[in-house]
């Protein structure tokens, strides 16, 4: 079975300087493996295509384990996984589902490596006024507080 974490040594090395980073590594009992990458910007076929050789040249099939391996851009509409990829979707609409089961829709104001602040627009009966209004709120998430966060994408 190829070694994972030799796998994921070759895999960042490979995108060193690219902007490009490592968002899931998956490698099944029958050496199945499923490389996910992200990147700031727009990650190409070229640039997958260039981390599979960087695999390809480390763990050579005819002399070692065989292997199938797909590499590929983590999808749109995939949940966030990492504080860089919720600072990447600042500004975004998300919708998040908490540990304790709220779903939320709103935009994702900020992100650090702890959380992020999600503002929601809610409807609010205000003291003084006879009929609810909309307000916006802010509510500050820790990652582990949250079983998944989604990019809203409209078209």
């Amino acid at each position: 079975m190829i070694d994972k974490t030799e796998l994921e040594r070759v895999i960042n090395e490979a995108l060193e300087g690219t902007g490009m980073f490592l968002v899931t590594l998956k490698v099944s009992k029958d050496n199945i493996i499923d490389v996910a990458l992200d990147s700031d910007e727009d990650i190409t076929i070229d640039d997958c295509v260039a981390v599979n050789d960087a695999v390809l040249a480390a763990f050579d099939r005819d002399t070692g384990e065989d292997y199938e391996l797909t590499v590929g851009s983590y999808g749109l509409t995939s949940p966030l996984l990492l504080p860089r990829q919720y600072r990447n979707s600042v500004g975004n609409d998300v919708e998040v589902l908490t540990a304790d089961g709220r779903k939320l829709k709103g935009v994702l104001e900020d992100a650090d490596d702890e959380g992020f602040t999600l503002v929601t627009t809610v409807k609010k009966k205000l003291e003084g006024k006879k009929r609810p209004e909309m307000v916006e709120e802010r509510e500050r998430f820790n990652y582990n507080d949250i079983k998944q966060t989604k990019n809203i994408i409209t078209i």
